[in-house]
Formats: C-alpha cells, sequence, structure tokens
C-alpha cells in the first residue's frame, strides 16, 4: 500500500504523444553537430591535428582534443543562431570551465599522455543567413 506521500510511479504512466520540446532537441543537436564539424576543420586549417571528437567518459564530454606543436588542447564549442542569449563564448560559464578541467585530467590520466602545455579553448560559430558562418577561435580562454 502506497503512503499519501509517496511518489508515483512515473514509469508506468504511458504518453501519447511525445513531448513539444522533441523536434526542438533535435533541431538543437543537429545546430551543435554543424557547429562542431565547422569547428574541426576551421582548426584543422590553422595546422591543429584533432585527436578526439566528443571523447567522454562517465563524468562528460569534451567536444574536441586536439594537439597544436606539443602541446595538447581541450576545445569547447559553443554554436549560437542568434544573438538573443549573448556570444556563445559567454555560455561557458563557471561550471563548464570547473568540468571540463576535471575532464581534461581524466584524459590525460587515461591516456597517459603528458604534454609540455595543456590549454584551453572555445570556438564560437555563428550561421548566418545569408554567406558564411562566422568562426572565432579563442585560444587559452581559461
Amino acid at each position: 500500500m502506497r503512503s499519501v506521500h509517496s511518489r508515483p510511479d512515473f514509469r508506468r504512466l504511458k504518453t501519447a504523444n511525445p513531448p513539444p520540446f522533441t523536434a526542438m532537441t533535435t533541431e538543437r543537436r543537429a545546430v551543435g553537430a554543424y557547429g562542431e564539424r565547422v569547428a574541426a576543420q576551421h582548426l584543422q586549417d590553422q595546422g591543429l591535428v584533432i585527436l578526439y571528437r566528443n571523447w567522454r567518459c562517465p563524468a562528460g564530454e569534451v567536444d574536441l582534443v586536439l594537439r597544436d606543436g606539443d602541446d595538447i588542447v581541450f576545445c569547447e564549442v559553443k554554436t549560437r543562431r542568434g544573438a538573443g542569449f549573448g556570444t556563445p563564448a559567454e555560455a561557458v560559464g563557471y561550471r563548464k570551465v570547473r568540468k571540463l578541467r576535471e575532464l581534461a585530467g581524466r584524459w590525460l590520466a587515461e591516456t597517459g599522455i603528458h604534454p609540455r602545455n595543456v590549454r584551453f579553448d572555445v570556438v564560437e560559430v555563428r550561421p548566418q543567413p545569408r554567406g558564411a558562418t562566422r568562426v572565432t577561435h579563442i585560444r587559452s580562454a581559461f
């Protein structure tokens, strides 16, 4: 018997229609994937070598891990279609910085690589309605 204050078992509920945000989530993922492809190509054009795309571990994900000479670069890619929420780089807040540093430590421990320097970059990708996509590479962002 269930007490008055116990939580209902939502796993048994069935919804006839998917939630309305599903299509938006799919669109946002597509925009994010596009931004990561554009950023990766831009960084390769600048001479960086991609080691991993979307490196994952139980603690999270790093968009791009690259080599720049003897340095290892952990890169966060932010894509924005409009300016309503600020610049893409402004979306990289304290929590994200802390998480990326933790993930970098895990990646370095897992691979056993000991680079001379570790750098954290941010790449802003801004698709334009007409014309070329704007890409801004912020080296040593934090």
